[in-house]
């Protein structure tokens, strides 16, 4: 379902003179993957961000924005413009109480992250992180919006 969501995304851009990102390499994500053990107490990157990593190594469309590989982490040097997926982190922690989610991306109006305490996906309101939506993963939480 989310593969056909990704082709329609990517014939819209074409129109426009534009491409979706490259892939990340699984290299890039198993770097990504020991980065976060570290900086996240072992946390486990679901198996449905790492084939969309393998598929598109990160999203800025529409608004909506998914975090891809951290640029320092990437074997070449890229030019679109998308935030990686620890240095986000490392900007929504500067909020301690913002610890206990790992976010994934966010939008003009909502956040998208997992409740590392109560082991469950979110969509937050951005300016006061009141919960809008749950979703049971990172499939469901991003692809039944339908961007």
């Amino acid at each position: 379902m989310w593969r056909n969501l990704i082709v329609d995304i990517e014939n819209e851009l074409s129109e426009y003179g534009f491409a979706l990102r490259k892939p990340a390499s699984n290299h890039e994500i198993k770097e990504l993957q020991e980065k976060v053990n570290l900086k996240f107490s072992g946390f486990t990157l679901p198996d449905e961000y790492k084939h969309f990593l393998m598929i598109v190594n990160g999203l800025d469309f529409n608004g909506l924005v998914i975090y891809g590989v951290d640029n320092n982490l990437l074997e070449t040097e890229i030019e679109e413009v998308i935030p990686g997926f620890i240095e986000s982190n490392a900007i929504w922690y500067e909020n301690e109480w913002l610890k206990q989610f790992v976010f994934f991306g966010d939008s003009d109006i909502a956040l998208y992250c997992y409740d590392l305490d109560q082991k469950v996906y979110l969509e937050l309101d951005k300016p006061s992180c009141t919960i809008m939506n749950t979703f049971h993963d990172f499939n469901s939480m991003y692809f039944t919006k339908g961007f």
